[in-house]
């Protein structure tokens, strides 16, 4: 079946869902989920650095799995599941480290080379090769992460699934995030920036941009080769004057900064310890 057959049924099954009695129309929902277990589609993909597009459709196929699997009991080892997505399986083939009790779920792909430690990578997300997902951290349902990244450990990287049209929360290539910060709300993080531990980035999140002789306001998204820390400014409230977070952009990475470097390596250049 072409993508675009599997794309006209999903949409029509999403606006009506009594379609997914029809068998075809069902087995259109597994086979968009079977692709992209396989990494043949992607709930977003990348026309340019910094330029995405996200198909809306395919997240779609996403919420109507749900509805066509059942409830299921799961054994693993000692463990016992009681769920509708299996583990992700072949992971030998795949060329992927999970690290126990690591989960990879079914739906999600994760690059030849990639290593999951004891986190969690949710359905329909993409993890790039050579990325590090490490422990406690998690890349929720459609998350895009890019290659060579590290998600520190405890880093929450949201999941965006409803509105289906909604961008997922990106990553591009070569991007450091630091232990504990969270990431929601389909932000975009530009490639080989640097987020320090304990930055909290949403849609509504000011992000200022401090390197210059004014403060520049900037909101979803982290400019390329960024270096971001926590901050807090001021807010009036009836009650008084109070600080509210916000996140600082205080440089970029240098170009003699390894790719690889820690996240202290590369905030020491700019005086900053986390």
């Amino acid at each position: 079946m072409e993508y675009a057959d599997l794309k006209t049924k999903v949409e029509a099954a999403f606006a009506d869902r009594s379609l997914l009695s029809d068998a075809a129309t069902k087995q259109a929902v597994l086979d968009v989920l079977a692709l992209l277990d396989q990494g043949k589609l992607r709930v977003a993909t990348q026309d340019e650095p910094g330029k995405w597009t996200t198909h809306a459709w395919i997240k779609q196929a996403v919420l109507l799995y749900f509805g066509v699997v059942p409830m299921e009991k799961m054994t693993v080892g000692p463990f016992e599941f009681y769920d509708k997505i299996p583990l992700k399986k072949n992971l030998d083939e795949f060329g992927v480290r999970v690290v126990p009790p690591g989960t990879v779920r079914y739906g999600s792909f994760i690059e030849k080379g990639a290593i999951v430690m004891p986190g969690y990578v949710n359905i329909g997300a993409y993890v790039g090769s050579g990325t590090m997902v490490d422990t406690w951290a998690t890349v929720g349902s459609c998350a895009q992460v890019g290659k060579d990244c590290h998600l520190s450990g405890g880093v929450g990287i949201g999941g965006v699934l409803e509105p289906p049209g909604a961008q997922p929360v990106i990553i591009e290539d070569g991007c450091f995030i630091g232990s504990r910060a969270i990431i929601v709300e389909g932000m975009m993080i530009e490639r080989e920036a640097v987020i320090g531990a304990g930055v909290a980035l949403t849609a509504s999140t000011l992000i200022l941009d401090v390197t210059g002789s004014e403060p520049v306001e900037l909101r979803g998204r982290i400019p390329a080769r960024s270096v971001v820390i926590p901050g807090t400014r001021a807010r009036k409230f009836p009650a008084g004057e109070f600080q509210i977070p916000c996140a600082l952009i205080i440089g970029q990475r240098k170009e003699s900064t390894d790719k690889k470097t820690s996240l202290n390596s590369a905030l020491r250049d700019f005086g900053v310890s986390v």
